[in-house]
């Protein structure tokens, strides 16, 4: 494990992949990177109005302040686009090894209508997920 790509929305199942990734990170002296999508929604308004870059800016800040503490450095990366598949492609351009992200348990009518960014990217990236629970 060398490069470790962490999806970060400020919820409580992002928090737990922010210290999964950052236990990972001690034990194996892997670098560790930030990611939170901005979405951008095809055919409807682009942006959620409640969903925008300062949130996501927000949330970045957040999750460097908690990896400081902890005593890991992380880069912070912003990209707009559907999640799931803006992850799979950051894994494969920044040649990460390791994808963290938290399960949010949704249901199967909500992973249905929301659809499952954890399930996705469990199942398409090109590297090792750990879905923090």
């Amino acid at each position: 494990m060398k490069k470790i790509l962490v999806a970060y929305d400020g919820g409580e199942p992002a928090r737990r992949a922010l210290d999964t990734a950052a236990e990972l990170a001690r034990s194996s002296g892997a670098t560790v990177a930030v990611v939170s999508v901005v979405p951008v929604h095809v055919g409807r308004i682009p942006v959620d109005p409640w969903d925008d870059v300062s949130t996501h800016a927000k949330e970045l800040i957040e999750a460097r302040e908690l990896l400081v503490a902890k005593g890991i450095e992380a880069e912070l990366l912003e990209p707009t686009g559907e999640p799931a598949s803006t992850i799979e492609r950051i894994v494969v351009e920044g040649g990460f090894d390791t994808v963290v992200v938290g399960s949010r348990g949704l249901g199967p009518l909500s992973r249905v209508l929301q659809g499952s960014v954890s399930e996705h990217v469990a199942t398409h990236a090109k590297a090792t997920v750990v879905i923090a629970r």
